[in-house]
């Protein structure tokens, strides 16, 4: 920006545009695990713009990581802390150097290998039960089917994995894996500020296509089996419905974290419940008026949640002292997460 040199009082402005794309100041980080030679492995870079990826690692390939950086960024995520990998051995370093990261919001690889994606849930796992709580986005390979899909989604089996499909395509039109997919739809989830807002029908904005049309039969298979598909309409490019690929427990039917919206709720509430009482009650007694407070305060943020319609009622919150331990005081109490509309069914009652 040039900056013209003027003698009379005044005040003065300028502009300029840019075309680059740049990560949502709202949106949350997101985590990607990359196989690159560009940056030496074992260290982290965080990219808030495509210009900054570019420069990183450079622009050739549609499913590399400046592209994926793109999309993450173009769908709302705040920005992207990228783990280098320098090669397939890699990736559990480098999934161990997100899983250190706080305030990630969601993870990807580069990879479809599902051995790879399996230890990339277990690092999410692990690094959710340190309290950094996070999801991860992973992608089938290129033209696979439903059924191969269904399978993959049957291997992965947890509710903070999101296996989305089909694949999508370059800009030249040819077919690829559903690496842009994840890098999308990890991006859309990150910019969602509302945890309970279902992902069905966001748009997914930057790609050029996707490989195939999934037809009504298969997205309902898809889904049931814990695929989370994408549809292309009218040039517009959206989620179909968000789910997780929990389908099981114990060898069992298990519909409970189906919806991708449950488990984002309770990464909504639970983390920010621990956040306020660890900022209000760092150094408090274990008395009886304390934890008075504490229980006023747990209270306050539930109703929060419920005037928010974030969670649709809360009940039995109590808060005790542990009698096996004088310092620790105990917080119980339930919550039901709100669920997204998925449908609406009409029933008409016509006379002629």
């Amino acid at each position: 920006m040039s900056i013209s040199v003027h003698q009379r009082p005044g005040v003065y402005s300028s502009y300029e545009a840019s075309s680059l794309v740049s990560g949502g100041g709202m949106g949350r980080m997101v985590g990607l695990a990359a196989v690159t030679a560009a940056v030496s492995a074992g260290t982290l870079q965080t990219v808030t713009s495509y210009d900054r990826a570019a420069a990183l690692f450079g622009t050739e390939g549609s499913e590399g990581p400046a592209e994926l950086i793109r999309l993450a960024l173009k769908n709302g995520a705040a920005g992207v802390t990228v783990a280098p990998a320098a090669g397939p051995e890699g990736y559990e370093e480098a999934f161990a150097l997100l899983a250190g990261v706080e305030d990630l919001g969601l993870v990807l690889c580069d990879s479809t290998d599902v051995e790879v994606q399996k230890k990339l849930r277990d690092s999410v796992i692990e690094a959710s039960q340190a309290r950094r709580e996070r999801l991860c986005v992973v992608a089938g390979g290129k033209d696979e089917t439903a059924e191969q899909l269904i399978e993959r989604a049957g291997a992965l089996n947890h509710e903070r994995v999101i296996l989305v499909a089909p694949g999508a395509v370059d800009r030249e039109g040819k077919a690829g894996s559903g690496l842009p997919l994840a890098a999308a739809v990890a991006g859309a989830a990150a910019g969602e500020r509302d945890p309970a807002i279902p992902m069905g029908g966001a748009e997914l904005l930057g790609l050029s296509g996707l490989s195939c049309r999934l037809e009504d039969g298969e997205l309902e298979r898809l889904i049931l089996g814990g695929v989370t598909p994408v549809e292309s309409l009218g040039g517009a490019v959206s989620i179909v419905r968000g789910v997780t690929t929990r389908t099981t427990s114990g060898g069992a039917a298990d519909s409970a974290w189906r919806d991708l919206s449950a488990i984002r709720v309770v990464d909504d509430v639970i983390p920010g419940l621990r956040n306020v009482l660890r900022a209000k009650f760092r150094r408090a007694k274990n008395t009886e008026q304390s934890r008075g407070a504490i229980r006023a305060q747990v209270v306050l943020e539930l109703e929060n949640k419920l005037g928010r319609e974030i969670i649709t009622g809360y009940d039995g919150v109590t808060v005790s002292a542990d009698p096996e331990d004088a310092t620790r005081c105990l917080v119980d109490f339930s919550f039901a997460v709100a669920h997204g509309l998925n449908q609406i069914w009409l029933t008409a009652h016509i006379t002629v």
